[in-house]
């Protein structure tokens, strides 16, 4: 069963456009290849101008969290990590 992944990003200061560049780097380059990626979509927060969301499709949960702990093993994520200021949430629906 699909599911969506909604993850909130909170850029450091003067840094919102080079995490959005980042993140959709990353789900260009390393999401066609990571089984069970459906595609994603990032936005802007409506109260924060240095918020983002990220909002992902996986075809299962197990898929999302696999890729994700292959992506943290890699180090892929490694460049959203200095430009963030704070640690993101994440909210799996589905």
């Amino acid at each position: 069963m699909p599911i969506t992944v909604v993850i909130e990003f909170r850029a450091r200061p003067g840094r919102r456009e080079e995490l959005r560049s980042v993140l959709a780097g990353i789900s260009a380059t390393h999401g066609p290849s990571a089984p069970g990626y459906l595609g994603s979509s990032i936005h802007d927060t409506l109260d924060d101008e240095a918020g983002l969301v990220e909002i992902a499709t996986w075809e299962s949960a197990a898929a999302q969290a696999e890729a994700v702990q292959r992506a943290m093993t890699t180090g892929i994520y490694a460049p959203v990590i200095e430009l963030v200021a704070e640690p993101f949430r994440a909210l799996r629906l589905g």
